[in-house]
Parts: C-alpha cells; structure tokens; sequence
C-alpha cells in the first residue's frame, strides 16, 4: 500500500511540475520573441528623439541621452508636408474603400458556378499575377489614358487586384450555399444578395484585405515620382519624407539646404536622425489602425449560420 502511494505522488509530482515548466519556458521564450521584435523599433524612436550630433557617438539602446525635438521639426519644418499627408490620407482611403468594394463584388461574380465565363476571367487575372509589360509601357498606357499628374492616377490602377480577388472568392467558397438559396427564394436579387448576405460575412477577410490595401497605398511614393512629380500639390508624404531623407543623406556639408530645413535645426539633426524620425512619421499613422484590425487576423469564421 505505502509502495502504490509513493508511485501515486510522483505521479501526480510529475503531473503538476511538467505544466508549470512548460508554462515557464513558454513565457520566457514568448519574453524574448516581444523584445527582440520591439527592440528596433524602440531604438528608432529613441534615436529620432536624440540630438542627432550625439547620436553619431552609438550607445543608444532604450532612452535618448539628449532629449531633442530637433529631428521632428526638421522633418516638418517644410510646408508642403502637411497638404502631402492630406493627400496621402485621401489616396489611402479611397484606395482602400473602392478596392474592397469592387474586388470583393468581381470576387462573388466568379465564385458563383453558373457564371459561364468564370474560368476564362479568373484565368486572366491570374496571368496578371506572373506577366508584367514592364515600366515603360505601363508610363505610356497612364499617359494614354490622361492620368499624368491627376490624382486619380493614384486610384484608379489600384482598383482591382488579383490576388485579393483570389483570397476574397476562395472565402466566399466557404459560404453556405443555402444562404444564396434562400435569399433568392426571398425574391432579392444579384447585388442585394452580394450587400446584403456575402459582403457582411466576409468582413473578416475584407478587413483583413482592407489593411493590405491600405498599407501598400500608404507606403508607396514611387508613383507620385514617376507621374505627378511636376504638380507640387499632388505629392504624397511618403515622396516627400523621401526627398528630405535624400537631401539630408546627400547634403552632408549644407545641411542647411535641405528641403526648406532652417540652418538652426539642420546644424543639430544627421541622416541618422532623420532617417529615423521619418520612419516614425511614416509607421504611426499604420500603427493606430492596426489595433482596429488585429481580431480579423485571429477570426476568420462566418458570421451567419444555416437554420434548418
């Protein structure tokens, strides 16, 4: 009896020590995973918060040695900055809204399996996604179609993606079919069974895309400088940060000349502050709308059911 009793506490020894040691190296792992993925960017913002003449000395890890708003306002210190943001906003959401509208509405049309052209479309698109005319003809084809320094050249190329519409119609594959039958027997038609039934069910998906979209529209600056780079009040902030982070790197010995910066603050700032106070101001804006969006990456169920 006493034997079967000492094999029956180890037992349970083992039992409980074995979670808590998992729990223990899980956390500790989990420890180093956050603090290696939030260290650079921690630094960054230590070092856009530095005077930029001490930065270059290193050491910098998790608080700035000579707190400073130099480096911001050397970054803003140029006008053209903050009618650049309101177009970068503009473009970003339109992008966004209509993107998701119409990929989203193609994405249904091709998922339905009496839609006899479904595969022809679909296989077009898809060849999109590995044949590109290249930079020039794509120049040309902007410019035959009057885009060249519109705002519209910033939306209107963007409208459809491929891949987007993959993702998007392979959800809806997930969709009950009886849903679609039923709103049909109901008498609504195409579009209403689209807006009223698909397009609230894929909102996991859709946000999930809509951050995508949004992302890649707020980001980009190669655009603006290929097609609107002679209308000053068409350019976006990523251009802009752009050019004062070129001016700054390349104007090591006149700082001062620097994309309008004043002398005062250009004499305190370097392109390793700029570069990062730049970075700040271009990640902050993505950062505040990500929360928003993070529960779509972990829920990718349906909304609906199917009542019997």
């Amino acid at each position: 009896m006493s034997g079967s009793a000492v094999v029956s506490t180890r037992r349970s020894g083992n039992g409980t020590l074995e979670p808590i040691l998992f729990n223990t190296f899980n956390t500790i792992f989990m420890i180093m995973l956050v603090a290696v993925t939030l260290y650079p960017f921690l630094n960054t913002i230590v070092i856009s918060f530095n005077a930029g003449n001490d930065t270059i000395r290193g050491g910098l890890y998790l608080w700035p040695r000579e707190f400073t708003l130099q480096n911001y306002k050397a970054v803003f210190a140029s006008g053209t900055i903050y009618n650049a943001f309101l177009v970068s906003v503009a473009r970003t959401v339109l992008s966004t809204v209509l993107n998701i509208f119409l990929t989203s509405m193609l994405a249904y049309t091709l998922s339905r399996r009496d839609y006899v052209f479904r595969k022809l479309i679909t296989t077009i698109f898809v060849l999109t996604m590995y044949f590109n005319a290249g930079l020039i003809p794509g120049y040309f084809l902007i410019k035959d179609l009057h885009l060249i320094n519109s705002f519209w050249v910033y939306v209107l190329p963007s409208l459809i993606s491929a891949f987007n519409l993959i993702v998007i119609r392979t959800y809806i594959y997930t969709i009950p079919e009886a849903l679609i039958e039923s709103a049909k027997i109901d008498g609504a038609g195409e579009f209403k069974i689209f807006w009223k039934v698909i397009f609230p069910l894929c909102t996991p998906v859709l946000a999930t895309i809509a951050l995508f979209v949004a992302v890649g529209a707020w980001n980009t600056w190669f655009d603006a400088f290929l097609y609107t780079s002679s209308r000053q009040e068409l350019s976006t902030l990523q251009y802009e940060l752009m050019k004062l982070l070129s001016s700054s790197m390349n104007a090591n010995s006149n700082p001062s000349v620097a994309n309008g910066v004043g002398a005062e603050i250009a004499t305190q700032v370097t392109p390793i502050s700029i570069r990062a106070a730049v970075t700040i101001v271009a990640s902050v804006p993505i950062l505040v709308v990500y929360p928003f969006m993070q529960k779509y990456f972990v829920v990718g169920l349906n909304v609906g059911s199917v009542k019997e």
